[in-house]
């Protein structure tokens, strides 16, 4: 096993930060092994808003629901979806279409887990912050965001202050399929549920007891943000 592998299997997330700040030269370098991702025909619809301004980053906090860390990260930057910029290249460019959509997210994805795998190489930690499409319309506006560009989610990076277990994942058995889809084997989720319960009773101190069905049943028992499809399609995405 190498450095590389170690650093993917130890991920966790991060949010508690020391004040130590991440030096340019350290961010300048995340930012571009960010840029170095992969890009669907070479389309790079990617943009990246680094958000140093205070303020802003309070609002942010608080359009996220109240995760503290956006602001007290020592970085924080806010990955969109970006055809604004090739509008502007070429004005007749056809945009709107559901394939852009997803080829924008899918970059934008790949271009943040370059960030952090970089940024966890360099002895950083961070965290990714959905939260913000709670408010979508307010970030947008925050950050002066143009039809076409579509925040999708924020990346809290810093010196981690906390050093906490690793999640467990689902396992292999269940993710990989070879072939052709297989149907669940209940057995093999029955025993990740009880590895999962045993971690949250073990982090919470025995006031969370929970396994990932229940917790997944919760979830998705809900609605899921209704208010982005509209949101989506008023800044020009998904629209076809």
């Amino acid at each position: 096993m190498n450095q590389t592998i170690e650093t993917i299997l130890q991920h966790r997330s991060i949010r508690k930060f020391t004040s130590e700040p991440i030096n340019e030269r350290q961010c300048h370098t995340i930012l571009d092994c960010a840029i170095a991702a992969s890009s669907s025909s070479f389309i790079q619809c990617v943009s990246i808003i680094r958000v140093t301004d205070h303020e802003k980053r309070l609002l942010l906090a608080q359009y996220a629901g109240g995760q503290e860390y956006v602001a007290s990260a020592a970085e924080f930057f806010v990955f969109c979806a970006d055809y604004n910029r090739h509008q502007q290249i070429y004005p007749e460019a056809k945009l709107g279409f559901s394939e852009q959509t997803l080829i924008g997210a899918v970059d934008a994805a790949l271009m943040a887990q370059n960030s952090l795998l970089a940024a966890e190489s360099l002895g950083l930690g961070g965290v990714y912050i959905g939260g913000l499409r709670n408010n979508p319309d307010n970030v947008s506006s925050l950050l002066s965001l143009p039809k076409h560009v579509l925040p999708l989610f924020g990346l809290c990076l810093g010196h981690p202050a906390q050093s906490p277990e690793i999640k467990p994942r689902l396992p292999r058995s269940l993710v990989v399929h070879e072939n052709s889809y297989a149907p669940l084997n209940r057995e093999i989720l029955a025993c990740y549920d009880q590895h999962v319960r045993k971690y949250y009773q073990h982090r919470s101190g025995g006031s969370k007891d929970m396994s990932w069905s229940e917790q997944i049943s919760g979830t998705l028992n809900k609605e899921a943000r209704p208010f982005m499809k509209q949101f989506i399609e008023g800044q020009g995405f998904s629209l076809k």
